[in-house]
Parts: C-alpha cells; structure tokens; sequence
C-alpha cells in the first residue's frame, strides 16, 4: 500500500495531480483545498496517500496533512459517504472546521458542502460525534453541552439560555460555548437569566 507520495508536480487535472517520483507518474486525485495548496508544475511537493484497491482499478487519493486523511477515512465510515463526497466536504472545510463542526453537532456546515444534503450531514454529526473532539481545538465542557443540548438532556436554565441567544440571532455552536462558559463561571444552580447575561459578556469579549 501506498502511504505517502514526495516527488516533482508533472500537471494538473481536474480534481486530480500526477506526480512524478523517480520517473514514473502518479495520478492522485484530491479535494480542491489540497490542489489549491500544491505548488506549480516542477515544483516538488509532498502528499499523504490513500490507496483504494478494487477489481478494475487501483486508485490514490492525496492529502495535505495525514489528519485530513483520517478524516477521509472516518467520513466514508458514515452511511452514504463514499469518496466523492468525502472529498467534497474535505473541499469546503478544513480539517480542524470539520472537527469542530462534528463536535459541535454543527449540522448546518457539514451541509454547506456540494452533495451533501440535510440528512446526510445529520449522519456525518451523529455517527462521528466521539471521534471529533479529538481532532478539534474545541473546550471538552462545549463539546459536552452540545450533546447536552443535542439530546434535550441538558438543565432547562441552561437550555433556555442557548435558546435565548439563539434568538437575537447567535448562532447554535457560538450560543453553546458562550453559555457553556457561563454555566462554568456562574456555577450549577444559575439561573436562565444570570447565564444570558454571562453569555452576552462572553460574547462580547
């Protein structure tokens, strides 16, 4: 199995590269944010491979980074996510904004990405939930709320707080974290108004 490539950008297809190393020409296909990334043509460049191997064709998918590449693999673990729409999402959002959207139950980013439809990005959230924290630069107590928030579990000062905010128009994950902050500051038994008032300090800072 191919795990890396490193060699001198021979041309560029579509949503491909062919990349010579010693010699011979690999084509790699990759998301449109790695190819933006590449370097011009004679220039070396450097990419992390996926191999698919099937009964008519071998096919490498590149990445920048091996942490997009896990993200290629964890997305195709997803019901109705194969490589075309893994890529996809891999085109329209970065790595760590994946992970923190997946942790955040963020599904309005997910669905952003061409292909992507409601339902789907709602299996992408749901299924990948416990493996994005560790991906995402986000706060453990946030990521904890929006599966709080997600499954109705959380305090109802805490949920009408989220709500709240949510309505003079924060969005959802930008709402969580600030009441999630709030909550941690102002302690277990505040009330919904002392968490919006937190939250709206948060905000502001």
């Amino acid at each position: 199995m191919i795990g890396k490539l490193k060699g001198i950008v021979d041309s560029y297809g579509e949503d491909y590269i062919v990349l010579d190393v010693g010699g011979v020409g690999y084509q790699v296909h990759c998301s449109a944010r790695t190819l933006q990334g590449l370097p011009g043509n004679g220039e070396p460049a450097t990419l992390s491979i996926e191999t698919y191997v099937r009964e008519d064709q071998i096919k490498l998918f590149g990445f920048a980074s091996d942490v997009e590449r896990e993200w290629f693999r964890l997305l195709q673990t997803v019901q109705g996510v194969g490589a075309k729409v893994a890529l996809s999402v891999l085109s329209t959002l970065k790595a760590v904004e994946l992970a923190s959207a997946v942790a955040m139950r963020d599904k309005a980013v997910v669905a952003r990405s061409p292909g992507v439809g409601p339902k789907v990005a709602e299996r992408i959230v749901t299924e990948l939930k416990d493996k994005a924290p560790a991906f995402a630069n986000v706060d453990p107590a946030v990521v904890h709320l929006a599966g709080a928030l997600d499954e109705k579990r959380a305090p109802k000062p805490v949920m009408d707080a989220v709500s709240a905010l949510v309505n003079l128009g924060y969005g959802q994950p930008q709402a969580a974290a600030a009441i999630a902050a709030a909550a941690r500051n102002s302690g277990e038994g505040a009330d919904t108004a002392t968490l919006i008032r937190q939250g709206l300090r948060e905000l502001a800072k």
